[in-house]
């Protein structure tokens, strides 16, 4: 049977980064068995709808690049793949499992469920209270049926047996054993006719054909469940297998990563950035904080998953040879958020100069710098050994584009004194002249002038590179100069002059 997966999220906000892992893995595996990646919006819980928050779930698999082959903007045959628009069909369902006596109908109200529950500190609805309550399985079958005919409001629930012993086979976690008498009867359809996840869930994977469901560990309870439903509509020969991944957790104590964890540790927790209502529902996503999407995914990949071995670099290609659901782990994988920014690094160092200039333009127009393609790739290309962050280039390298803003004044303090004054301003005038300004014939005059002066280079260089950068941590001297070319070398050197 060929590999089908869905990624199915819930339009109740920004993305988490733990869902993109979710989705991440399901997409490997898919491409590995040369199967099919479906994406599906379930957003039967309307109460916690966000508007918007589909159009990024969408935006955020673009960016990191992992394309459904089915699914919410994307089209296929077994659609339509948002759960909203499939109620009818779970309304069949739901009956057809009454009938099949595995569900019934449960007509207590709200307000006398709350009563329960403040009378019974443990209340469950289960085996033991559904006989006391209000519902098809104590009433008498013609009163059940005029109540429906009437328009009595109604959910039905799941009919679970006690005294069995549910066993799950998770190909992470090995066998998972649930007994049913601990299980509370589950609503699968709601009083509005809309089905809970637990229906929704069962029946579309079943129609569009799903072998595999991947997905977090906080599903695990309700796997039980789901095993129960597919016995009760006669599907268990098709019944998919089950792998629950890892949490991921906090960079630092204990417990699940959050979306409050970005705000905490001045970190992202979201593929990209999200406005909400009020600055607290609002966050700083990977790709607005810097970040390559490779770098994400790879850093993504190995947060629960290794491998075996050394290698940390995988190209999605490698990373789709590779993967296997064997290789992640049980326990919780710690997000360490200085790991990802060591990807960063190694992506942007390896990325050429013309696909990094394109993605640092619209930051450096941002800024209101006014440059070339060409130079702009001499310039990504001379800083990229640097950075951490795309921003970084036009912000920590802003000396490329404009004039230095501030001097290392502690290194001056210690190596300009009236001798250097004199030979400094020597040569800018020297370098004001030189005909070929390309950093060998710079570096050659600039050497030859040094020695005719007996000057080390300690005593000239570290001066030219607080002129051109205002910083001893720039790049090249010599490549800087030639970037920048003659006119504005010159005038730097002599601000710095002018500033002693």
């Amino acid at each position: 049977m060929a590999v089908r997966v869905r990624f199915a999220p819930s339009p109740t906000g920004a993305l988490h980064i733990g869902g993109v892992r979710t989705a991440l893995y399901n997409y490997l595996f898919a491409r590995q068995q040369k199967g099919t990646f479906i994406l599906r919006i379930e957003d039967t819980d309307q109460g916690r709808y966000v508007p918007g928050a589909e159009d990024y779930i969408i935006e955020a698999l673009k960016w990191v690049g992992l394309l459904p082959d089915e699914g919410v903007g994307f089209g296929g045959p077994d659609g339509p793949y948002r759960q909203s628009d499939r109620k009818e069909i779970y309304h069949k369902y739901a009956h057809d499992l009454v009938a099949r006596g595995h569900a019934y109908y449960a007509f207590d109200t709200p307000v006398e469920l709350d009563e329960r529950r403040q009378a019974e500190e443990h209340f469950t609805y289960n085996y033991i209270s559904r006989n006391g309550l209000n519902n098809s399985l104590v009433l008498d079958p013609e009163a059940v049926q005029q109540r429906i005919a009437q328009g009595d409001p109604f959910v039905i629930r799941l009919k679970v047996e006690p005294g069995r012993s549910i066993v799950i086979h998770d190909l992470i976690r090995g066998e998972v054993v649930f007994e049913s008498s601990e299980l509370d009867d589950k609503v699968l359809l709601k009083a509005d006719g809309m089905p809970t996840y637990h229906l929704a869930n069962i029946v579309d994977d079943h129609l569009m054909r799903i072998t595999h469901v991947i997905r977090g560990e906080e599903w695990l309870p309700s796997t039980a469940h789901h095993v129960l439903l597919y016995e009760g509509f006669g599907w268990q020969e098709t019944m998919p297998k089950f792998s629950h991944l890892p949490l991921i957790m906090k960079p630092v104590g204990n417990g699940k990563l959050s979306k409050r964890d970005g705000a905490k540790f001045g970190i992202p927790v979201f593929p990209l950035s999200w406005k909400g209502d009020t600055p607290e529902e609002s966050f700083e996503g990977f790709r607005e904080a810097g970040f390559l999407p490779e770098a994400v995914v790879n850093f993504l990949a190995l947060l629960g998953w290794h491998p075996g071995g050394d290698q940390e670099i995988f190209t999605k290609e490698e990373l789709i040879q590779a993967f296997s659901i064997e290789h992640i782990g049980k326990s919780g994988a710690r997000f360490d958020f200085e790991k990802a920014k060591s990807f960063n690094q190694k992506y942007i160092h390896a990325k050429d100069n013309a696909s990094l200039a394109a993605m640092v333009r619209p930051l450096a127009d941002a800024k209101g710098y006014q440059v070339s393609d060409a130079f702009l790739e001499k310039a990504v290309g001379l800083m990229k050994e640097r950075v951490t962050f795309l921003q970084d280039f036009v912000e920590t390298g802003y000396y490329l584009f404009e004039p230095v803003k501030s001097n290392d004044e502690e290194t001056l303090q210690k190596r300009w004194n009236g001798d250097i004054a004199a030979v400094f301003a020597e040569l800018t005038e020297k370098v004001a002249t030189f005909d070929s300004f390309n950093a060998v014939a710079l570096e050659d005059a600039i050497k030859q002038f040094m020695q005719e002066k007996q000057l080390k280079p300690g005593d000239i260089l570290p001066l030219l590179r607080i002129a051109l950068a205002g910083t001893m941590k720039g790049p090249a001297v010599f490549e800087m100069a030639e970037i920048l070319g003659r006119e504005a070398t010159v005038a730097r050197l002599r601000a710095l002059q002018e500033s002693r």
